[in-house]
C-alpha cells in the first residue's frame, strides 16, 4: 500500500486518490429468506455474481487511478496487534446474549485463533452450530435453534460510506442506528486506532454519540456539510456532528435535511448527490420538498440555527455560489421512481464531471451524459439488492483539492 497517500477530503468530486471498499463475502452467505429482512436486504444476492461486480467496480476505479483499500485487509492487519484482538475478541462475544459459561467458552476459543480467522468471525458472523464444543449444559445453546446466530454476521458491511466518514483531514465513526449494523462501528474502530496506515489519524466526533450515518453526509464544499436527518441520522446526532465539527474547526456551515424516513430514502445519499463543484444529481419530488436548517456556530460554545428554507438555496448560499444546478432522475415520475428505487441518484464522483453509476439506471445516465458528465457504468444486478449504490459502497479516504478550473 501507498502510505505516502495522505488521508483527508474536503469535497464530494475532488479527483479521488485512495477509498476504502468492502468485497462481498461469506456474510452474504448468511442471508436466508428468514432472515434478510432483518439484515436489511431486499432479496437473498447470488453471492458469486456480487463478487464479480464489485470487483469490476474496483476495476474501474483503479483503471482512473484510485487505490483501492479492502476492509477485510485492512482489518486482518490490524489485528495483528495485540490491542486490535482483545478490541475485537469484546466485539465478537456478547456475554448478555450468551450467557457467562458459554461466553468465556467461545472468548477462550477465540483467543487462540489467529488474526485471520477472527476477521472471518467479526465479519461473517458464527452460528450456535459452530461454536466450540464446552462443558456442561448451556441452556442457551440448548433453546437456540444450531443455525441461530451466536456473532452476528455483518453483510451491510459493503456499504462502506455509512461506518465512516472523512472530513478534512479528520475520520468521523458513525453511530450506526440500526442493530443489524451496530457493531460495524467496532471494525471500523479497530482499523482506524491500529492499523499502521491509520497511525495519528484523529476523530471527528464519537462513535457513541447519537446516530448519524455517512450516507446521510455530503460534503457539499470545503467546511460545508448537509445532513440528512430521517430513518438513519437522528436531529441529535446531526448536531452532535456539527457541534463537533465546529470545534474542530473543519466545518462553518452544516446544513440539517429531514428527509423521509422509508427504505427508499434512508438515506441524503439516495436522493441527492453531487456530480460537480456546483452540481447534483437529484430525485425529482425531492427538488421542490427538500428543505434545511442552518446550523453555524455562535458565541460561547452555543448554536444559530436558522430556517427551514428550501435545500438548494441554503446550500448555494453557504457554499457562496449562485446556484446549485441540478439534474433530475428520469424524465417522467414513473421512471424517476424507479431509477430512484434502483440508486439513480447514488453516483460516485472520480473527480468533477466523471462519475460512477449503476447502468441499469438508462434515463438518469443519458440525463447525466446529456449535460456533459462522463458515466462509467457498473453492472448491478445483485450488488443492488441491499438498497445502495456505488457512493454507498465506497468510503473516499483521500480527494484532491478541486482544481482551480471548476
Amino acid at each position: 500500500m501507498e502510505d505516502t497517500i495522505i488521508p483527508g477530503v474536503d469535497s464530494e468530486v475532488g479527483p479521488l486518490r485512495s477509498v476504502l471498499l468492502h468485497r462481498p463475502g461469506n456474510e452474504l452467505k448468511r442471508l436466508t429468506p428468514r432472515n434478510n429482512d432483518q439484515l436489511l436486504f431486499d432479496s437473498i444476492p447470488w453471492v458469486d455474481r456480487a463478487q464479480q461486480e464489485h470487483d469490476a467496480f474496483a476495476s474501474v476505479l483503479k483503471e482512473r487511478g484510485v487505490e483501492v483499500l479492502l476492509l477485510s485487509d485492512l482489518l486482518r492487519e490490524a489485528l495483528a496487534d495485540p490491542r486490535a484482538y482483545a478490541a475485537g475478541l469484546h466485539a465478537a462475544v456478547d456475554d448478555r446474549r450468551l450467557g457467562t459459561d458459554l461466553a468465556d467458552s467461545l472468548r477462550s476459543h477465540l483467543s487462540g485463533v489467529g488474526a485471520a480467522t477472527m476477521a472471518e468471525v467479526l465479519m461473517s458472523g458464527m452460528t450456535f452450530e459452530e461454536l466450540p464444543a464446552s462443558e456442561g449444559a448451556s441452556l442457551v445453546r440448548k433453546m437456540n435453534h444450531p443455525h441461530d446466530f451466536a456473532v452476528d454476521p455483518l453483510p451491510n458491511l459493503l456499504f462502506t460510506r455509512d461506518s465512516s466518514v472523512w472530513i478534512a483531514d479528520r475520520v468521523a465513526i458513525s453511530s450506526l442506528a440500526m442493530p443489524a449494523r451496530r457493531r460495524e462501528t467496532a471494525l471500523l474502530d479497530i482499523i482506524y486506532a491500529y492499523h499502521p496506515r491509520f497511525h495519528g489519524t484523529v476523530r471527528a466526533y464519537g462513535a457513541h454519540s447519537a446516530p448519524v450515518e455517512g450516507g446521510d453526509v455530503l460534503l457539499l464544499s470545503p467546511g460545508v456539510l448537509a445532513v440528512g436527518v430521517g430513518e438513519r441520522t437522528t436531529a441529535a446526532g446531526a448536531e452532535s456532528l456539527a457541534r463537533s465539527a465546529f470545534a474542530d474547526g473543519i466545518a462553518h456551515t452544516v446544513l440539517a435535511v429531514p428527509i423521509a424516513q422509508t427504505r427508499a430514502t434512508m438515506h441524503l445519499d439516495t436522493v441527492c448527490t453531487m456530480i460537480g463543484p456546483d452540481a447534483v444529481v437529484m430525485y425529482p419530488l425531492a427538488r421542490d420538498s427538500l428543505v434545511a436548517y442552518t446550523l453555524r456556530p455562535g458565541d460561547n460554545g452555543a448554536l444559530r440555527v436558522d430556517g427551514p428554507e428550501p435545500f438548494l438555496t441554503a446550500a448555494a448560499q453557504a457554499m457562496c455560489i449562485d446556484r446549485l444546478h441540478v439534474i433530475d432522475t428520469g424524465l417522467d415520475p414513473v421512471t424517476a421512481e424507479r431509477e430512484q428505487w434502483d440508486d439513480g441518484n447514488n453516483t460516485l464522483a472520480l473527480a468533477p464531471g466523471v462519475v460512477v453509476g449503476y447502468e441499469r439506471n438508462v434515463e438518469t445516465n443519458a440525463r447525466l451524459e446529456e449535460a456533459g458528465i462522463e458515466v462509467l457504468r457498473l453492472a448491478s444486478s445483485e450488488l443492488g439488492s441491499g438498497r445502495g449504490g456505488p457512493r454507498c459502497m465506497s468510503c473516499p479516504i483521500s480527494r484532491s483539492p478541486i482544481p482551480a478550473t471548476h
